[in-house]
Parts: C-alpha cells; sequence; structure tokens
C-alpha cells in the first residue's frame, strides 16, 4: 500500500512539474517591410530568435502578412541592402523575385503562413498574427496594437481622441468575442505626436495595457516641461480609474517599436531596447495572453527578475543580479484620501490647452525603496495599487536618451486582490 501511495504521488509530481509556469521573453511591437521597417519578417524573426526570445508579434501598419505583396528593390529604405543580406542567408530557392519593365527586380514577401514554420517550435519560439491598427483625430495619431488577430481589423474614426481609441479597442474585442480566440489589443506610445493626455487614456474601456515604455527615438516616453512622461502618466490613469471611473488596473508594457535592423543608433527605432518577461505554463498565443490579462508579468529594458510574488498581502521580488551591477527598487503607488486636486495647464491667455493636468506628489508617490537586488513591501491597507519599479547601475544598451539606466518593471496590484 505504501508503494502504491509513494507511486501516485511521485506520478502528482510528475504532472504539476510538467505545467508549472515559467517567464518568457518576448516583443509586441515591430515592423518589417510589408509597412515601414527596413527589412525582410524571416531577418526581423531570425534576430529575434537567435538572441533569446521565446516570442515576437510582428506588428504591421494596417496589413495582415497573408496578401500577395510585392516590393520594388532599391536603395530607398535600405531595401538594396537588405535584399543582399536576404538572398545570402535564404538562398534563391526561397527568395522569389521578378524582373520587371526597366531591368528592376521585386521581390514577394513571404505570408506568415510561408515562414512561421520557418521558426515555430513547440515551446521553443512562438510567432504571434498581429497588426498595428493606425488611425488618426486631428493631428493626433492614433495607434493600437492588436495580437493574436485571426484577420485584420481596417482603422476605425472617431469625433475625438478617447472615441477614436474607443472603437478601435472595440473593433478588437468584437473579433475576439466572434472567434472565441484570446487577443490583446494595446494602446501604442501615448506621446508620439503628443497624441493621448492622461485624462483622455484613463476613459477607455474594455483595455488594460499601454507602452510605459516604447524604443522608437521620437515618441518622448520621458515627455518634456509642460508633457507628462508615460510612468507619471500610468500614475495618474490608475489612480483616477480605481477612484472615479471605477475602471480596473491599467498595466504598462515595453517595446521595441522596431524599424531599422541595419544601422544601430539613438535616432534608429532598433531591435533589444525593451520587452516584457511573461510568466504563464505554456508558450502559445492563449497562455501568454491570459497571462498578461491577469497582470502576470512584467516590463523591461535590461533588469530580469530572478523571482516575483504578489498576492493580497505584499509584492516581493529578487533581481537577477550581475556582478558589480547596483540596484534600486521603489515601490510606488497611491494611498487613499491622497490629494485628488489637479489643474490644467494653459496658455498666456490663460486658455487651457490639452495637456496633461498637474496632479500633487501623492499620486504616484514613493512609498518604499530599498538598495539592494531583494526587496518586499507589505501592504498597510491604505493603498490605492503599489508596483514596483527597479532601477540598474548599467547603462541601457543602445539608448534613445543617451544615459538611460536598464530598468524593470512590475504591474500594479491591489491589496486584498
Amino acid at each position: 500500500m505504501k508503494r502504491v501511495l509513494l507511486t501516485i504521488l511521485f506520478l502528482c509530481s510528475i504532472s504539476i512539474n510538467a505545467t508549472e509556469s515559467r517567464w518568457w521573453k518576448g516583443n509586441l511591437h515591430t515592423h518589417s517591410f510589408w509597412s515601414d521597417g527596413d527589412d525582410f519578417p524571416e531577418m526581423i524573426t531570425g534576430w529575434y530568435k537567435d538572441n533569446g526570445y521565446q516570442f515576437l508579434a510582428i506588428t504591421d501598419h494596417n496589413i495582415s502578412h497573408d496578401t500577395e505583396k510585392w516590393m520594388v528593390v532599391e536603395e530607398k529604405r535600405n531595401r538594396d541592402i537588405a535584399y543582399e543580406k536576404y538572398l545570402k542567408r535564404w538562398g534563391a530557392d526561397w527568395v522569389e523575385s521578378k524582373t520587371e519593365g526597366g531591368g528592376k527586380t521585386s521581390v514577394r514577401l513571404k505570408k506568415l503562413s510561408e515562414y512561421r514554420p520557418k521558426f515555430e517550435r513547440p515551446g521553443k519560439f512562438l510567432l504571434i498574427q498581429a497588426e498595428e491598427i493606425t488611425s488618426r483625430y486631428l493631428t493626433s495619431p492614433i495607434h493600437l496594437n492588436a495580437s493574436n488577430l485571426r484577420y485584420r481589423i481596417a482603422p476605425q474614426t472617431g469625433d475625438n481622441v478617447v472615441d477614436t481609441l474607443q472603437k478601435n479597442i472595440d473593433a478588437v474585442l468584437a473579433q475576439e468575442k466572434e472567434t472565441g480566440q484570446p487577443m490583446l489589443p494595446h494602446i501604442n506610445h501615448p506621446n508620439f505626436g503628443w497624441a493621448i493626455t492622461a485624462e483622455e487614456l484613463m476613459q477607455v474601456r474594455g483595455e488594460q495595457f499601454f507602452e510605459v515604455y516604447n524604443g522608437h527615438p521620437y515618441v518622448r516616453n520621458r515627455g518634456d516641461k509642460t508633457h507628462a512622461g508615460l510612468e507619471r502618466v500610468w500614475d495618474i490613469v490608475n489612480t483616477r480609474r480605481l477612484t472615479e471611473l471605477k475602471l480596473p488596473l491599467m498595466y504598462g508594457l515595453a517595446t521595441d517599436d522596431s524599424h531599422a535592423y541595419h544601422k544601430t543608433g539613438s535616432k534608429l527605432s532598433n531591435t533589444g531596447r525593451g520587452w516584457v518577461m511573461v510568466r504563464a505554463s505554456d508558450l502559445t498565443p492563449a497562455s501568454l495572453i491570459n497571462a498578461m490579462k491577469r497582470g502576470d508579468f512584467y516590463s523591461t529594458t535590461g533588469v530580469e527578475l530572478a523571482s516575483l510574488e504578489q498576492n493580497a498581502k505584499q509584492i516581493s521580488l529578487v533581481v537577477k543580479a550581475r556582478a558589480g551591477v547596483n540596484y534600486t527598487i521603489q515601490f510606488i503607488g497611491t494611498r487613499k484620501g491622497f490629494d485628488s486636486y489637479h489643474t490644467p495647464i494653459r496658455n498666456a491667455a490663460g486658455e487651457k490647452l490639452r495637456l496633461t493636468h498637474r496632479y500633487s506628489d501623492d499620486v504616484g508617490a514613493v512609498l518604499k525603496e530599498v538598495l539592494g537586488p531583494k526587496a518586499s513591501y507589505k501592504f498597510k491597507g491604505d493603498e490605492l495599487y503599489v508596483r514596483a519599479k527597479v532601477v540598474s547601475s548599467v547603462r541601457q544598451k543602445n539608448p534613445i536618451v543617451e544615459g538611460d539606466w536598464e530598468v524593470a518593471w512590475t504591474q500594479p496590484i491591489r491589496p486584498g486582490k
């Protein structure tokens, strides 16, 4: 009898271990020749796979990689350079080209269904079908990434910024409901073109995600003297969503938004600047997306975590520390009873400007700071939410702003939730 029980326990332990969650590294914002990137999807995918990523979404503007598309090989956007590299790497048997009038060479862009089998391996690497739904309201570029789409979504327009955002989000949610396939919409780079204020972002419904960090050099993550940086926006949004608007927390992503693959520099949108680490049981779109919807992921520009535990009572984390590197861990949040007064920014004539309002320092305050690679925060019970930020003493490789440190952001959590 004892031997039978031991056998049962052993088999159970195998089953439990087989379904244990682990961390998966991925990028959810990337561009190719299908829109305004300067390389072929196979070359881009190869870079990410070779550099330790387990999943990738290529998110070209308003197009899905499932149509017939040819591209003229010319000097514009490094097409000639890319073509030579592509031909050398993949060979004439794979690369499909033709000579047109005037002696110009055109190459056919491979569909996702064609190049996906070259890269995907169960439990090793995954490509997620995606699109950057690209719309506009007046001068504001409204961009929304949608991951794990079944088919392309046409950009929607609205009567204002919030309405435009909402209509595009609703289009993704409608496809998700129609197909039963988990999908993840996320709002891209709110400060690109100063497109979206905190007061606008906080109003969207059915959306849990936005980019708190984007690796494109022109998205203005830090803001400026009159525009709030995206971390500040994050805290403002969550504070007011939880108190006044009675809406769920918004989670923050880090992405590359890569377009440039042949040269590197702070003025180019390169690979490897920002990514997410998702804790999920399987490397499948459904498993990854469901984990992210639970907030079970962190975003980073270089800092990696050895462990992260978040529950109703506390947040505990340990950094995967590197020798000779110092770490500062901050726990950031807003407490109940905060000073809720906020004021719009006005021009010299006293007119309100369409800018994120000024808020008190109670919003997104540093509740605790620890020097070192390990820290925990026990909830006192009066916090609306708390999130952790880890800042390394190592400078980010190939940053968009010179001197940026490597950073990681955990997702906000509510006490008792």
